[in-house]
């Protein structure tokens, strides 16, 4: 890790950069001016390097790649009214700035990139989907994998298609398909009891599914239906075609009618899935092309994902910008931290990074061949990096260009004033409950309990208005669950906040807060402006009394009722009622319901796992292992219930002995629980 004060420091360089560095960190001040904090011209080099601005506690709000760390950062401490208003907030936030020095333009982007992956900046450009695109998931880590529509984030074992516009284009093109690739698209728990009953789904007896729940085809024969299929979709078309006409072909020579005309509807099948799927470029080019359209303060993306000549995916973001930023730069930061990404995940697949051949961009940024080559190191091969100047690729350009606009003017239509009102209701908020500055980090809790038992608490964080879910925390609660959710509100603030003064109280460590070890903050190493308690005034003093002991004097608390959304302050006799309009009571309201959710997610969660497992409590000769192994085999103690003695016995490490046992066990309880009813 850099120390303070000088300015020739060394560091060590992540992922794959190797280069010679010089580090310089400077003093953390607590006011908020840019000046304070500048480091001299003479001390800055005047080469390419990767540099990271921090607040007062540490963490990394912004990073950032230059040709000249010099030119760069003497630009962000200009007339402050002459700056871009996120960057503007962004230097009167930040209370020191570091920088590395890199050999190459290459290592710069490299290094930009794994340091915005490791450390989140809140103001860097995030690419986050407009909405959240569907595509087509085959779940190749199964033995038999399975085929289905999904949304979310990407999961290690399973291959993606897409994505597509509209669910229901998915499922149109997997019916299609189904008929000549007849793999399984069932849950897991449909295939499990299909293959207990020993009967198959609708779709095996229409034939769309080779029903390998029930033994039809072997795990080898199914895998080698999911890999054709997958190889359909992946493009390539042509050699399948051939394949299936020159299987009719043969039958028909044969004589053998049923089966040619069998081929034939397939031969159907797949060309009306090919023609879901336009052909765009005649050329059969493999190539990713892109759009933008910005204002001054948001952008919109649109990439078509072309393969063999056809448009197979196509996917949108809209960004805050955090600094301004013209096309070029755009192109700069949206290819570096996409494919970044999308070849991070492949590596984890151990499959070769998705970066096409070509990849076609409105403008070439100013780093255009260091950029070419670092895509050409992410792909094996060459990678061109072109604007499109005529021809059927410049016709396509100009599609996605119309499509990023129309989708950026959606955005301005839908989410009109979103920065506005969230600005608003921080605002508000600092007026309504007479705070020295806007909340811009907000913490809330709230209990979650039937009847006093399994009592846990959630709490969540919303950053700028904005919930931020990898900083969620969930506690199952001790010492208090018997004493009322008073005491509960207290018992997590003080090992929220005692965790926090902990991690934030380490001498041996330069950059408290920050683990010496991952270089990644620690989970409660930042406190918020404002601690929001679901309750009324006896829960908000509860939690104010425990920052007081603890000595914590700079976290506002409130408490917010549910019955008439009142705002109870600590030992204050009268609530503050705030407007029913108000951003500012909307604010807490989805502050408050976010944490709610989470709790009951928690409980459900909590309560449901001591359930299945009570029953078997004090059956003789089943620990803790076997019943977690019988509850995962089975899926429920339900269907636990429905199982014979050999079927128990025939999970590892259950015998037949204790089959029997948990048999007659569990035949007991059904019979008290249908008497009982």
């Amino acid at each position: 890790m850099s120390r303070p004060g000088g300015p020739n420091g060394r560091i060590g360089v992540l992922g794959r950069v190797r280069a010679k560095l010089s580090v310089s960190a400077h003093r953390l001040v607590d006011v908020a001016d840019p000046s304070t904090y500048r480091p001299s011209p003479g001390s800055i080099p005047d080469a390419p390097g990767v540099y990271k601005f921090r607040d007062a506690t540490r963490r990394v709000i912004y990073v950032g790649k230059a040709k000249s760390l010099r030119s760069r950062l003497n630009s962000y401490f200009a007339d402050l009214s002459g700056l871009h208003p996120r960057t503007r907030q962004m230097v009167t936030t930040a209370a020191a700035v570091e920088w590395t020095v890199v050999g190459t333009e290459v290592e710069a982007l490299q290094l930009e990139y794994n340091w915005i992956k490791e450390f989140d900046p809140r103001f860097n450009v995030r690419y986050r989907d407009d909405k959240s695109y569907p595509v087509l998931a085959v779940t190749v880590s199964e033995e038999f994998p399975r085929l289905h529509v999904y949304r979310g984030p990407r999961k290690k074992g399973v291959r993606y298609f897409g994505p597509y516009a509209h669910a229901w284009a998915i499922r149109e093109t997997l019916d299609l398909l189904l008929r000549v690739f007849p793999a399984r698209t069932c849950s897991t728990g449909v295939f499990r009891r299909h293959g207990q009953i020993g009967r198959p789904c609708l779709l095996g007896y229409i034939e769309k599914c080779s029903a390998p729940c029930v033994g039809r085809v072997s795990a080898d024969e199914h895998r080698a239906i999911v890999e054709d299929f997958c190889d359909f979709l992946a493009g390539r078309t042509d050699g399948m075609v051939r394949r299936l006409e020159r299987e009719m072909a043969e039958a028909s020579g044969e004589l053998e009618f049923e089966r040619a005309a069998r081929l034939r509807d397939d031969l159907g099948a797949l060309r009306r899935a090919m023609e879901k799927q336009a052909v765009v470029l005649g050329d059969g080019t493999d190539a990713d092309v892109v759009a933008f359209a910005h204002d001054e303060l948001e952008a919109a993306v649109q990439v078509f994902h072309v393969r063999g000549g056809r448009v197979r995916g196509q996917r949108g973001w809209v960004i805050d910008k955090a600094e301004e930023m013209d096309v070029p730069a755009l192109v700069d930061h949206f290819l570096t931290q996409f494919y970044g990404e999308q070849s991070d995940l492949a590596l984890a697949e151990g499959e070769a990074a998705p970066v096409p051949r070509e990849v076609l961009v409105p403008e070439l940024p100013d780093d255009a061949e260091a950029l070419g080559e670092w895509l050409s190191g992410l792909r094996g091969s060459r990678v061109a990096l072109r604007v499109p100047q005529r021809g059927d690729k410049r016709a396509l350009a100009e599609t996605v260009q119309r499509n990023a606009t129309e989708a950026f003017q959606q955005h301005k239509l839908k989410r009109a004033g979103d920065l506005t009102a969230r600005s608003a209701a921080l605002s508000e908020l600092q007026e309504h409950l007479a705070l020295d500055t806007a909340p811009l980090r907000i913490e809330c809790v709230d209990i979650s309990h039937i009847a006093g038992s399994d009592v846990v608490a959630s709490l969540v964080v919303f950053e700028d208005g904005i919930a931020r879910k990898s900083e969620y925390r969930r506690f199952a609660l001790r010492e208090a669950a018997e004493e009322g959710d008073v005491a509960s509100i207290a018992e997590v603030v003080r090992r929220r906040f005692s965790r926090y003064l902990k991690e934030t109280a380490e001498p041996d460590n330069p950059t408290p807060g920050i683990d010496p070890e991952t270089g990644k903050p620690r989970k409660f190493a930042y406190p918020p402006n404002l601690l929001v308690v679901d309750g009324a005034g006896p829960q908000a003093t509860a939690a104010a009394d425990v920052l007081a002991e603890l000595g914590i004097t700079d976290v506002a608390v409130v408490g917010l009722a549910k019955r008439l959304e009142e705002v109870w302050l600590p030992a204050d006799p009268d609530p503050v009622i705030l407007p029913r309009t108000s951003d500012a009571l909307y604010l807490l309201q989805r502050v408050r319901d976010e944490a709610h959710r989470f709790a009951i997610r928690y409980h459900r969660e909590k309560r449901s796992k001591r359930l299945q497992v009570s029953v078997l409590d004090g059956v003789p000769g089943l620990g803790q292992s076997r019943r977690t192994a019988l509850i995962k085999h089975f899926g429920s103690v339900r269907k636990l219930k429905q199982a014979t003695v050999d079927e128990i016995a025939a999970v590892p490490g259950v015998g037949r002995r204790t089959a029997e046992t948990v048999f007659a066990a569990l035949a007991v309880s059904k019979g008290e629980g249908e008497s009982g009813s």
